[in-house]
């Protein structure tokens, strides 16, 4: 994947869950989602997915409504069906019955086609301590750093 096509990325997802295994799945849009999603005009910190009659949906993803689009905008806060292989969705639901599993959203990008694509994780969510432990380590590795860099 080429980062210059990377439209938004979910920075609490691998805060807030472990995450296993990933997919990447395509995504059911209208015309000016994909005008409002190129101009970077969209938050999913809230999202999450959820599997209804073996089919994967993303909700709580926030996609503002185009600027220049006329009385046939789109609703903002509608549910998006992501395109995904049956075998996948198997695979996915089973995993997520078997080890109490969520599926999150990480990263929003455009492929070399041209299609936004959404790749998705299995993830445990951290304990409170599980985070704090994150933070020190991060903290350590930043002071590690700046002092290598002065010496």
């Amino acid at each position: 994947m080429n980062f210059k096509n990377l439209l938004i990325k979910n920075k609490k997802a691998n805060f807030n869950y472990d995450i296993s295994d990933k997919y990447i799945a395509g995504m059911v849009l209208k015309g000016t989602e994909i005008k409002s999603l190129k101009q970077s005009m969209v938050n999913f910190s809230n999202s999450f997915c959820s599997i209804i009659d073996d089919e994967v949906y993303l909700k709580g993803m926030n996609i503002s409504e185009y600027l220049y689009g006329n009385i046939n905008n789109h609703d903002p806060d509608r549910d998006r069906k992501l395109l995904l292989n049956k075998n996948e969705i198997k695979q996915i639901k089973k995993k997520i019955t078997e080890k109490k599993l969520s599926l999150v959203p990480i990263k929003l990008f455009i492929n070399n086609r041209g299609f936004v694509k959404l790749e998705i994780g299995l993830g445990k969510g951290k304990k409170s301590y599980d985070k704090r432990e994150d933070i020190k380590k991060r903290d350590v590795d930043r002071n590690l750093r700046e002092r290598l860099k002065n010496i």
